[in-house]
C-alpha cells in the first residue's frame, strides 16, 4: 500500500503541476488550487464517510452478537464446512472467524454491501486472533478479502434502486450478467490467492513467548479494558472448538437450496429487495428468541463496539480517499481513459464507460456517481447496451482500495502482502466477463 499510496499522489501532483507550468487552465480555478480543494473536500467526506457508517456498524455488529450467543454462527459454519475448511485449512471449522466470513460472503451476495462491512470486519478481527505475524496478513486474510471483493452477487439491490429511479424498462435485467460476472472473479480470485502466495512467504514464525508478548501488545491497542482474564479465556475460547459438522448430504441439500434461489432472484429480485434488510433484523432477532438468547441485552453488547470500528479506520480513509480525490481532481484520470479508450472500444468497452470501470476499484461513491450520470444521459440511458454494462460493472466489482483500507486498518495490518494483486486481477477478470456477459445478451 506504501507504493500504490505514494505512486497515485505522485501522478496526480505531477499533472496538475504540469498543467499549471504549460498554462492549460480550464475556467477560473488554477490545476494546484483544484488539487488543493479536492485534498480538503475528500479528508472531510472520508471523516463523513466513517461517521455514517457508525450507525450501520453498530446496528449489524449487535445484530450478529445476537446470531453468535444463539449459536448461528456455528451452524453455519458446520454447514459449508466441506467448502470453508478446504479453502481455509488454517481456521478452525467452528471459529467465529468461519461464521462471520459465512455471513459477510451471504451479505455481499444480496448486494448490502453496508451489512457486509461490519461482518468482514469481525471476520478480520478474528482472523488477526489466529494470526502468529501481527501486523502482516496471514494466508487466510488474504483469501477472505480476494472472495469479499469478488464476491458473488445474487441480488445487486442498489443498482435496481437507482435503474428502476431512471425509468429502466427492465431494472432487474442485469441480475444475470452480474452474476455470471462475479462467479467468474470469485473463482480467479480464489485461484489468484492461492498462486500468488508462493511469491509473498509468510516471515518466520516468531517465539512463543516473543508472539504472546506482541499479541498482548495487539490486543491492546484501542481496548483499554483488557485485562489478562480476557486474554486467558480468549485462548481457552479457541482452543476448545471443534471440527464437528453436519452430515455431507445436508450441506449439499443446502447448497442446492441457495442455487434454487438464483433463478428466483432473478425472476422477482425487485419485488425481494425491500424485503431483504427488515428481513434480516427479524430473522436474526427471532432466531436469537427461539434460542431463549436474551436478544436486547446481546444486541447492545455487540453494538458497542460500532463506535470504536468507525473511528479506528478513520486514519485509513482519510489516505486513501485523499489521494484518489487528488488523482480525479488532477485529471490523470481523464489522461489515462483517453489514452487506452480507443483500444478498448474493439472490445467492448465504449469510452463512455470506461471512466466508471478504473474508478470503481478506486471510490464507490464515485464510481456510482459516474454510473447514475451515463444512464442519465438521454443518448445512452438505462436500458442500453452502455446502461446495463455500467450497471453490471458497478454491481460486479468492489471499491478495492478503500475495503482493504478498512478491513485491515481495523486489525493494523500494514504489510497486506499478495491482497491488492489479487484483489485488482479479479477486478479485471470481472470487467472482462461483464463485457462477454452484456455483449452476449445485449448485444452491441
Amino acid at each position: 500500500m506504501n507504493t500504490v499510496f505514494f505512486a497515485i499522489v505522485l501522478a496526480a501532483f505531477a499533472v496538475a503541476a504540469w498543467k499549471q507550468l504549460t498554462g492549460q487552465v480550464s475556467g477560473d480555478v488554477l490545476p494546484m488550487e483544484a488539487l488543493s480543494s479536492a485534498m480538503i473536500d475528500s479528508a472531510g467526506g472520508a471523516v463523513e464517510l466513517a461517521i455514517g457508517l457508525v450507525g450501520v456498524m453498530t446496528l449489524f455488529l449487535g445484530l450478529m452478537k445476537v446470531a453468535e450467543a444463539g449459536g448461528l454462527l456455528v451452524i453455519l459454519a458446520r454447514l459449508i464446512r466441506p467448502l470453508m475448511t478446504r479453502l481455509f485449512p488454517d481456521v478452525p471449522a467452528n471459529h467465529p472467524a468461519m461464521g462471520a466470513m459465512i455471513l459477510n460472503i451471504s451479505a455481499n451476495a444480496l448486494g448490502l454491501g453496508n451489512a457486509a462491512t461490519p461482518f468482514g470486519i469481525r471476520a478480520m478481527q478474528e482472523l488477526d486472533k489466529l494470526n502468529p505475524h501481527k501486523g502482516t496478513a496471514s494466508n487466510a486474510m488474504v483469501l477472505f478479502l480476494a472472495i469479499n471483493t469478488s464476491g458473488v452477487t445474487l441480488l445487486p439491490t442498489g443498482m435496481i434502486a437507482l435503474r428502476a429511479s431512471l425509468d429502466s424498462v427492465e431494472p432487474a435485467a442485469i441480475m444475470p450478467t452480474t452474476l455470471f460476472a462475479t462467479a467468474c472473479s470469485t473463482v480467479f480470485a480464489i485461484l489468484a490467492a492461492l498462486f500468488y502466495r508462493r511469491f509473498f512467504p509468510l516471515p518466520p514464525a516468531p517465539e512463543p513467548a516473543q508472539a504472546s508478548v506482541q499479541e498482548g501488545t495487539h490486543d491492546s491497542v484501542g481496548a483499554e479494558d483488557h485485562n489478562e482474564a480476557d486474554g486467558q479465556s480468549d485462548s481457552q475460547e479457541t482452543a476448545e472448538y471443534d471440527d464437528r459438522a453436519y452430515p455431507l448430504w445436508v450441506s449439499f441439500a443446502a447448497l442446492l437450496a441457495v442455487a434454487a434461489l438464483i433463478p428466483l432472484t432473478i425472476l422477482h429480485g425487485r419485488a425481494i429487495a425491500p424485503w431483504i434488510l427488515p428481513g434480516l433484523m427479524f430473522g436474526f432477532l427471532l432466531f436469537g428468541v427461539l434460542r431463549k438468547v436474551p436478544v436486547y441485552e446481546s444486541f447492545v453488547e455487540g453494538a458497542k463496539d460500532g463506535f470504536q470500528v468507525a473511528l479506528r479506520i478513520i486514519p485509513y480513509l482519510v489516505g486513501i480517499l485523499v489521494a484518489v480525490g487528488m488523482f480525479r481532481a488532477s485529471g490523470a484520470l481523464d489522461i489515462l481513459v483517453n489514452g487506452i479508450g480507443r483500444w478498448t472500444t474493439a472490445l467492448g468497452m465504449p469510452p463512455e464507460a470506461l471512466p466508471m470501470a478504473l474508478l470503481r476499484p478506486l471510490s464507490g461513491s464515485g464510481a456510482y456517481g459516474v454510473a447514475a450520470s451515463i444512464m442519465s444521459d438521454p443518448a445512452i440511458g438505462p436500458d442500453s447496451y452502455t446502461g446495463f454494462l455500467v450497471s453490471t460493472l458497478q454491481g460486479s466489482t468492489e471499491t478495492t482500495f478503500y475495503v482493504l483500507a478498512v478491513y485491515f486498518g481495523a486489525v493494523q495490518v500494514k504489510r497486506i502482502r499478495h491482497a491488492l494483486l489479487t484483489a485488482l486481477s479479479a477486478d479485471l477478470v470481472a470487467i472482462a466477463a461483464a463485457v462477454i456477459a452484456v455483449s452476449w445478451m445485449f448485444s452491441l
